[in-house]
């Protein structure tokens, strides 16, 4: 228990001047605990990284992201963790509980970090800046994708074909082309789908739905990619050239429909060199 006071200055050595918001403790121990939050009493060092703990519970929490202990089991799904607290956040995802209500919305989340970061939806604020070229961004994983963008780094890679992707989310999408796994089903038509967006953009062919229109001739399409195609009616670009005569195309489709005209006037060329 503690009450608030009257910051002042202490004299440290008759030298040094430091300002410290004192605070009052009725129990001794919880004044001995507090004392520990300021720099000069981080006694706890960890031998790895040397980074410094005023808590010996903190240091051994900490020491876990080292040596990958994970002590916290889920009985669920058996998923470790390595903190008590991150079990407990991880267990609302079998519970279903999202105790962290947002003021503005009312959306719910299962963990107090998902809610802060939502909350900048509604705020506009982004404090994560990207150091190489000022871009900002409401989220750090966010920050720590687009770095990669700078760094060409590629963690994830597949065990199959060792592609290599910058987010565990491409990866994961990327292994169901060797799986052939379709877990996103059309509820019209029970066709499947690899992709989320991919299943989005067939159910428009039931819908009649077509939100991608052209801001040139007003023409609608029902999904994005038909829109590039498109637009290029319109700007003469055709940017898919043909390796064999150099002659341009809009689209990919028409290029692999022309390249057969050179693979047939190949064959029929071999076929005459082995008749002589």
């Amino acid at each position: 228990m503690h009450k608030p006071c009257q910051s002042q200055k202490i004299k440290i050595n008759k030298k040094k001047v430091v300002q410290i918001s004192t605070k009052c403790f009725v129990f001794k121990e919880n004044f001995k605990t507090h004392m520990r939050m300021h720099p000069s009493e981080k006694r706890h060092v960890c031998e790895v990284c040397e980074k410094r703990f005023t808590r010996i519970a903190d240091l051994k929490t900490h020491i876990r992201i080292h040596t990958a202990e994970k002590p916290y089991i889920c009985e669920i799904c058996r998923k470790g963790f390595s903190q008590i607290s991150s079990l407990k956040s991880h267990i609302r995802i079998h519970t279903g509980e999202k105790p962290y209500i947002c003021e503005v919305c009312r959306k719910g989340f299962a963990q107090i970090g998902n809610l802060q970061s939502h909350i900048r939806i509604h705020t506009g604020d982004k404090p994560y800046i990207c150091e190489l070229c000022q871009k900002c961004y409401a989220r750090m994983d966010t920050l720590k994708i687009h770095k990669r963008t700078h760094t060409a780094e590629k963690p994830y890679v597949c065990e199959v074909c060792e592609r290599r992707f910058t987010q565990i989310g491409e990866l994961k999408t990327h292994i169901r082309i060797h799986t052939a796994e379709k877990p996103y089903i059309c509820e019209v038509c029970r066709k499947g789908f690899a992709h989320i967006g991919n299943l989005k953009s067939h159910i428009r062919i039931h819908t009649g739905e077509k939100p991608h229109i052209c801001e040139v001739c007003r023409k609608g399409f029902n999904q994005i990619n038909h829109l590039k195609s498109h637009l290029r009616i319109h700007t003469g670009e055709k940017p898919y050239i043909c390796e064999v005569c150099q002659k341009c195309y809009a689209r990919i489709d028409t290029l692999n429909i022309h390249k057969r005209r050179h693979t047939a006037e190949n064959f029929f060329s071999t076929e005459e060199t082995f008749r002589e």
